[in-house]
């Protein structure tokens, strides 16, 4: 499936940039937002609604987009990994992981999915993850970040049914990427099983092949990269 015209927040990423440079090399049209980015309009903080309000309206002077991935994630600070006590539960923690996690994400969705045309087919991405399964949740800990890729599914789900009245032939579906070779996941690479830590351009092809799959029965839904569903 080859798509017209892309966003990408979170394009300066490790798996924001293999997405972005994958869909550039099959022809797409590669809208490239990030919070480092040089140029004044590609530049986007999901803290901050009017930087998320004004990548849209710069998106929206090009027309329609068809693709919409929003790539960027928090998992923890610096120096300091995921809660493995409830001893060291955070509210500051908790509302940087919300913040990043669930709350920008939908505002990025407030912004940017009117920029879907109102028929044909397109989608809107955002990175989850399989901890957020509530329901495949068997080793407890990272809290913070679970709770708030569990809320990330929630907000998706209720997002695609709404999509479903406004625009029936998109969807809007959490993408599971694997654990990625980045900076993000590089304290806890060591858990990893053989062949299971992925390039992120590995990461970016998968999780494009899978997206080139989903129809809009499935919206709503978590896929890992395979395109396995994930149960919530």
């Amino acid at each position: 499936m080859s798509w017209r015209r892309a966003v990408i927040i979170g394009a300066s990423g490790g798996i924001g940039a293999a997405l972005a440079l994958q869909l550039e090399a099959g022809g797409t049209e590669v809208l490239r937002y990030s919070r480092s980015a040089q140029d004044p309009e590609a530049r986007i903080d999901l803290e901050d609604e009017a930087s998320i309000e004004a990548a849209a309206r710069h998106a929206a002077s090009g027309g329609d987009v068809d693709l919409i991935i929003v790539a960027s994630g928090f998992l923890h600070e610096d120096g300091e990994g995921p809660e493995k006590d409830w001893r060291q539960l955070s509210a500051d923690n908790f509302a940087k992981s919300f913040a990043a996690n669930a709350t920008g994400p939908a505002l990025v969705a407030k912004h940017f999915l009117p920029l879907l045309p109102d028929h044909g087919r397109a989608g809107f991405a955002a990175l989850s993850a399989r901890v957020g399964s509530i329901s495949d949740n068997r080793l407890g800990g990272w809290y913070a970040y679970r709770a708030s890729k569990a809320a990330l599914n929630m907000i998706i789900r209720t997002l695609s049914v709404e999509l479903a009245r406004k625009k029936p032939d998109a969807f809007c579906v959490g993408i599971h990427p694997g654990t990625v070779d980045t900076a993000l996941s590089e304290p806890f690479q060591r858990n990893v099983p053989d062949g299971k830590l992925f390039t992120a351009q590995h990461s970016a092809a998968s999780l494009l092949a899978t997206l080139g799959k989903i129809t809009n029965e499935q919206s709503g839904k978590l896929f890992a990269y395979d395109g396995e569903e994930i149960a919530p």
